[in-house]
C-alpha cells in the first residue's frame, strides 16, 4: 500500500496543493485503503506536535515579525552598508552581510528572501546592478539564514532526533559563516568585472553610530544563543524572553511598534505557526506510515547495499536531499526524510551532529537550486525577473554553495569544533 501513499502525494504537489494539505490528503487515502481506523490520524498527528520545544517555535517567529516590522531590517542594511558600501560592488555585499545578521533574527531563509529582497533589490536596482544578479544575490545570501544560529529549522531537527539545541546552533556557525564569505568572495569578483557602483568611504564616526542603532538588534541573537548553551535557559523559553525582548526594542527604542500593528503582527505570527504546527502534525503521521510500511529499513538498507563507505553514503544523501530541497519546503523535507537518513548516516558512523549540518546545508541549497528553488521564486516575483535569468545569474553562487556543501561533508570538525570546544 506505500504505493498509494507515495502516489497521492506526488499528484497533490503535481497539483501544486499546499505540503501539509499533500501529506493529510496522501495520509487519509492511504488509511482508508488499509482498513486503519481513522481516528489515528488526529492521535498521531497530536502526538507529533505534543513535543515541549516545539513551544519556541510560534515564539520565534513572533519574535522575527516584531523585529522585522519594528525596524531591524532597515538598520541592519545600513550599517552593512555603512561596512561595506565603499567596496566595489558594496551593496551587494550588504545584501550578504544583512542575510547574515539578520539569521539569528528569522531563522528561516523564505522569510529573508522576503524581507530583506523587498528593501535590497530595489535599491539595488536603482543604483545600477543587473535585476538577476540582484535576484540571484538576494536569494542564495537568505540560505545562510538557517545555518547560523538560532534556527528554526535546527530546532525541528533536534525535535526529530532527541540532539542538543545548543549543539546543533554552534556547530552552524562555522559553516554559515564560511558559507556567507564565500558568497561574498564570489560578489566582489563579479562586481569588479561589471564595474558595479561604490560609494565613499563612511567615516569611523558614521560606522559608530550606524552600530549603535543597531546594536539593541544583535543583542537580542548574543542572549538567545548563549542563554540556550550555557544552559540558563530552553529554547522554549528563550523564544519568549525574545518576544518580550522585540516587544521593548520595537516600542520604545525604535518606536515603530503600535497597537495597530501589533495586531497585525500577532495575527500574521498565528497564522504562520498553525500552518508550521498542521504541517508537522501531518508530517508526523507520514512518517508514521513510512515506518509501519518499513521504508525508512528498505531504504537504509539499499544505500548500504550499494557502498559501506562513509564518503559515498554521504555523496548519495546529499544528492536525495538537494533533489527534495528543490521542489520541497526545508521543514517539510527535514520531518519525512532527516529521521530515516539519520539512519543510515549513524550506520556509517557518521557524527549526528555533523550529519545534521550537512542535511540543512543541503535543503538550504535546494532552495536556490533551478528550476524550482522556492527563494528564487520569492527574489524574481520581487525583481520582476524571469526565473531563468535569475537562475542563470545565480550559478556562481550556487557553485560556491556546492563547494561549502563538499567542505563541510568532508571535514567534520567545521561542524563539531564549537560544540566540542563549549559543551564537551
Amino acid at each position: 500500500m506505500i504505493w498509494l501513499l507515495i502516489l497521492v502525494f506526488i499528484v497533490c504537489l503535481l497539483f501544486r496543493f499546499p505540503i501539509a494539505f499533500s501529506l493529510g490528503l496522501s495520509c487519509l487515502v492511504y488509511l482508508i485503503f488499509a482498513g486503519i481506523p481513522l481516528i489515528v490520524m488526529p492521535m498521531k498527528m497530536y502526538s507529533g506536535i505534543d513535543v515541549f520545544v516545539l513551544l519556541s517555535v510560534p515564539g520565534f517567529i513572533l519574535a522575527g515579525n516584531l523585529m522585522n516590522q519594528g525596524g531591524l531590517t532597515a538598520k541592519i542594511i545600513t550599517f552593512c552598508n555603512h561596512l561595506t558600501g565603499h567596496i566595489r560592488g558594496g551593496l551587494a555585499l550588504a545584501n550578504i552581510g544583512a542575510s547574515m545578521l539578520f539569521a539569528g533574527i528569522s531563522g528561516t531563509a523564505i522569510s529573508d528572501t522576503a524581507s530583506i529582497g523587498s528593501v535590497m533589490i530595489p535599491a539595488m536596482k536603482k543604483e545600477g546592478y543587473d535585476a538577476p544578479f540582484s535576484c540571484a544575490i538576494t536569494a542564495a545570501s537568505s540560505t545562510v539564514g538557517p545555518i547560523i544560529p538560532p534556527s528554526v529549522p535546527m530546532i525541528i531537527a533536534a525535535t526529530l532526533s532527541g540532539l542538543s539545541v545548543g549543539r546543533l546552533f554552534l556547530a552552524g556557525a562555522i559553516p554559515g559563516f564560511l558559507l556567507g564569505f564565500g558568497l561574498m568572495g564570489v560578489t566582489y569578483f563579479i562586481a569588479k568585472r561589471k564595474k558595479y557602483p561604490k560609494h565613499p568611504k563612511s567615516s569611523l564616526k558614521q560606522i559608530l553610530l550606524s552600530f549603535k542603532d543597531t546594536f539593541w538588534s544583535l543583542l537580542m541573537t548574543f542572549i538567545i544563543l548563549f542563554g540556550i548553551i550555557g544552559g540558563v535557559f530552553t529554547p522554549t523559553e528563550a523564544s519568549i524572553i525574545a518576544v518580550v525582548y522585540a516587544l521593548i526594542i520595537g516600542a520604545f527604542i525604535y518606536k515603530k511598534l503600535n497597537f495597530k500593528n501589533l495586531q497585525v503582527i500577532v495575527l500574521d505570527s498565528m497564522k504562520t505557526s498553525a500552518s508550521l504546527m498542521v504541517l508537522i502534525g501531518f508530517a508526523n503521521l507520514f512518517g508514521w506510515i513510512l515506518i509501519t510500511e518499513q521504508l525508512p529499513q528498505l531504504v537504509s538498507s539499499q544505500i548500504l547495499n550499494f557502498s559501506n563507505n562513509k564518503y559515498i553514503v554521504l555523496l548519495l544523501i546529499n544528492l536525495l536531499l538537494i533533489f527534495v530541497g528543490t521542489f520541497m519546503e526545508t521543514i517539510a523535507a527535514l520531518l519525512i526524510l532527516f529521521p530515516i537518513l539519520l539512519k543510515v548516516a549513524l550506520a556509517v558512523q557518521v557524527d549526528p551532529i555533523h550529519f545534521a549540518v550537512i542535511a540543512l546545508l543541503n535543503l538550504m541549497i535546494g532552495l536556490t537550486t533551478p528550476p524550482l528553488g522556492v527563494c528564487l521564486f520569492v527574489s524574481s516575483s520581487i525583481g520582476k525577473v524571469s526565473i531563468g535569468k535569475v537562475s542563470k545569474a545565480g550559478l556562481p553562487f550556487l557553485l560556491t554553495s556546492f563547494i561549502v556543501l563538499a567542505l563541510v561533508t568532508l571535514i567534520p570538525e567545521i561542524s563539531l569544533y564549537l560544540p566540542k570546544l563549549f559543551m564537551d
